[in-house]
């Protein structure tokens, strides 16, 4: 039994349709036929979505359903937890017309909503459902050793050296939720703004939820790791003595919602393969776009700043959105360049709000690739989790027939060679201008943390260069010892005699 479901894009600047319902803070579904009633297999039933908080505010109309046709059977075994999570389109269908889908079936059933599908991690989630696929849940049950742990190494969470690998085991999966949440409230920022425990965790539980489990790099583990990063910096003299608790408030909930609905392909295959969102935000800063407007499309669902005027909630909001557009790597050199100049001249004024917002975006900036400047044993599992995401996404290239991305072909990238020319070309020129702003025991931990984790992937590039000649050397000794064999065969054939008598005659004489 096979179901087709049609989501059309509709465009910004149409109004939404009335039946397509405009309510605040989910997708809601119109149509003639029952969403989880049993389709009639010769009929095809017709969705149609949108997402809106307010008809009249067209920027929050910022994510449009996918214009492809999703297919999927009754019994259809789940996604596996490794599987890319857009393994299940056909990119080349993205932007072509839809046609032969046939009409909508009619039919008397009574009309169903479909809520908090605000994100494609969530539809892919609901799509299951739809498939009668139960959903793998697993039990936030920790035993009181595993909480005692956890709540040891959150006292030592402002240590360089925190493994938040291990943080993530201690808490059942749950780092982000566990360590944003202890963060907030060690700043006093919950009581501060009169923040709502329960909007507060509803609305973290629902950050968690929209990462993408199946990406190996870009996940909630990675956002956890970014968020106690940026803890270690704003605990910096520079930035402790200066920040407001509004920039303290932003910095940590930027942090933890930077890389949020991360498809697990970077930018430039989302614009090669026409891809919605790339649609959406014009090919510019198209991830960092879809991550703010996520985050935002969250806090105003659970309303966790409901309670604030109406400007400070847009304030807020927009400031959360220049932190994470400034987490581009494509626009680099252009906050570099910004930063060395501002130090060059000395002109820093963290009295300034516009100075410490900037001082914030490049903190940022380099909490989001910082794996470099972690010790060896955490560096080295997130150069492999980064590296398998690159693999990932170039497989999934070749798949649709499509231009691999540099440093994406398994075939002809390593691991060593990615992460010594990421930290050439772009860690180190970043944290080098960080440390000339804050010289501090932190940055020159970073620095030298660096330098010995790329001294250590050039050692390793070395032993498997040397051990492929070695093998190379083997390979070319055997093959010349089997070349001279079937030579003195051939030749003692030719003479009507095999080399063994060759060699018993010349012993005899």
């Amino acid at each position: 039994m096979e179901v087709c479901y049609q989501l059309p894009v509709l465009p910004l600047d149409r109004p939404v349709p009335k039946h397509v319902l405009s309510r605040r803070g989910a997708i809601s579904f119109s149509s003639s036929s029952s969403l989880f009633g049993a389709p009639d297999p010769r009929q095809l039933s017709q969705r149609r979505g949108a997402i809106s908080y307010d008809s009249s505010d067209q920027t929050a109309l910022y994510i449009r359903m996918l214009d492809v046709r999703v297919r999927s059977q009754v019994g259809f075994e789940p996604e596996r937890r490794s599987s890319h999570p857009y393994l299940c389109i056909d990119f080349r269908t993205l932007h072509t017309p839809l046609g032969g889908c046939g009409s909508a079936s009619v039919s008397a059933a009574p009309e169903r909503r479909v809520h908090r599908l605000l994100s494609f991690q969530r539809y892919l989630h609901s799509s299951r459902l739809l498939r009668g696929v139960p959903q793998q849940i697993p039990l936030h049950i920790l035993d009181e050793d595993y909480t005692g742990q956890a709540k040891c190494m959150l006292e030592k969470v402002g240590n360089w050296n925190f493994d938040i690998f291990l943080f993530d085991r201690l808490t059942n999966g749950n780092s982000l939720i566990t360590l944003t949440c202890h963060l907030l409230n060690q700043y006093g920022l919950v009581e501060l703004y009169q923040l709502d425990m329960v909007k507060l965790w509803r609305f973290l539980v629902m950050v968690q939820e929209d990462y993408h489990s199946g990406n190996p790099y870009h996940n909630a583990v990675h956002a956890a790791d970014v968020t106690q990063a940026m803890y270690c910096y704003l605990r910096e003299p520079m930035l402790s003595r200066s920040l407001t608790s509004r920039d303290l408030l932003l910095g940590l909930l930027a942090a933890a919602t930077h890389d949020l609905d991360h498809p697990g392909v970077n930018q430039p295959f989302l614009i090669k393969t026409d891809h919605y969102l790339a649609t959406l935000y014009r090919n510019t800063s198209v991830l960092e776009n879809h991550h703010w407007k996520s985050a935002v499309g969250l806090l105003r669902e659970t309303g966790l700043f409901s309670h604030l005027p109406a400007d400070d909630r847009l304030n807020m909001e927009r400031d959360l959105g220049s932190l994470i557009l400034a987490t581009d790597i494509s626009r680099q050199n252009d906050y570099l360049s910004r930063f060395r100049t501002h130090l060059d001249q000395n002109d820093l004024c963290l009295s300034n709000a516009s100075h410490r917002h900037f001082i914030l975006q490049m903190a940022l900036k380099c909490a989001d690739i910082c794996n470099p400047c972690r010790p060896w044993e955490l560096s080295k599992q997130w150069s492999e989790k980064v590296t398998a995401e690159f693999f990932q996404q170039g497989d999934i290239e070749k798949k649709h027939k499509l231009e691999v991305s540099p440093v994406c072909d398994r075939e002809s990238s390593t691991v060593g060679n990615i992460q010594i020319g990421f930290m050439t070309y772009v860690a180190e020129p970043l944290f080098a201008e960080w440390a000339r702003f804050s010289d501090t025991r932190l940055s020159q931990t970073m620095l030298g943390h660096m330098g010995l984790n790329k001294a250590s992937w050039v050692g390793l590039q070395q032993e498997q260069i040397s051990g492929s000649e070695e093998a190379e050397s083997a390979t070319a000794a055997a093959a010349t010892a089997t070349a001279a064999q079937q030579e003195g065969n051939a030749l003692a054939a030719a003479r009507g005699t095999s080399s063994k008598e060759i060699s018993q005659g010349s012993r005899e004489s």
